[in-house]
């Protein structure tokens, strides 16, 4: 092969990764569902990046504002120290889903690489990483967290790293179901007879083949860590900055549920969660219903 010649293999993952865009194009476009799931998303996440230049954060307490109806200065109200309830929402959202995409990143590059090797060495090893999956599905892990937090100083890059050790053991079942049928192509049983590494054809090989159950997974990563988020910090567990999470903590030790004129102080970050969770829902079924023609109507 001289060296203007391009490797199959170069071509192959082109034309793999085109036809993934499509596909998710195709889902997001031609669902309904999706399409509005993707759209909120999207609001979400710009909402996210430019609040913190055109809604910044209130730093001064207003002792003579404090938990006020909804006026023209402050459109949802003020919390218990005065402070603009809107700026908050706004600037809720950050951390928050940065936390869900590190920890879906972090579960699904160790749930995809255990489950492609186990799948493709197989024996002893796929028995034993088998074993430990059915052992680490059983443990209850909002528990786990609790305790945890009761020995360890949990931040939120802790919590991101130990949330994704935690969710390995179900990606890995789906991945590596996955694999096995894919184990029996002819192309991957040409990779074989090349001898290329194991690496090389998990990651170049199986990879791209399966980016749709990758995808789908990645958003049912990021609403699982989210709801995590949420209850550790509800519980007063996890000490962030400011996110909707610890607005629903400040609201509902404030005693605001009894107290109609700020009720917003509560709703406002139960729903902004509630729509951020739907938008995955939606973005998710979408992608399932693409990569997955049995669940197509």
């Amino acid at each position: 092969m001289n060296k203007t010649d391009t490797p199959y293999v170069t071509l192959s993952q082109s034309s793999r990764l085109k036809k993934l865009f499509s596909q998710i194009k195709f889902a997001i476009l031609h669902d309904k569902a999706g399409f509005a799931g993707f759209i909120l998303l999207s609001l979400i996440l710009l909402l996210s990046i430019t609040a913190p230049i055109i809604f910044p954060l209130d730093t001064v307490s207003d002792p003579s504002r404090i938990l006020k109806p909804p006026d023209a200065l402050n459109i949802l109200g003020t919390d218990h120290l005065g402070r603009d309830i809107w700026a908050q929402i706004a600037n809720g959202g950050r951390e928050l889903i940065l936390m869900a995409l590190i920890t879906a990143s972090l579960g699904l590059f160790i749930g995809l690489a255990l489950g492609s090797f186990s799948a493709i060495i197989g024996g002893k090893f796929d028995s034993i990483m088998l074993f430990l999956a059915d052992v680490w599905l059983s443990i209850p892990r909002f528990p786990l967290l609790v305790v945890f937090s009761g020995f360890f100083k949990l931040d939120s890059m802790t919590l991101a790293v130990v949330l994704a050790i935690l969710s390995w053991a179900g990606i890995f079942r789906t991945i590596r179901a996955q694999v096995l049928s894919l184990k029996e192509r002819d192309f991957i049983q040409a990779a074989f007879m090349q001898d290329l590494s194991r690496s090389h054809i998990v990651f170049k090989e199986i990879t791209p083949n399966i980016m749709g159950f990758v995808a789908v997974n990645f958003t049912l990563l990021m609403r699982a860590s989210i709801y995590s988020q949420v209850g550790l910090v509800f519980l007063g567990i996890l000490p962030l900055d400011q996110n909707w999470g610890v607005m629903i903590n400040q609201a509902w030790t404030q005693g605001v549920i009894y107290n109609t004129d700020s009720i917003l102080y509560l709703l406002a970050p139960t729903i902004m969660i509630c729509l951020l969770i739907l938008s995955l829902v939606w973005v998710g079924k979408a992608l399932e219903d693409v990569f997955d023609p049995s669940l197509r109507k």
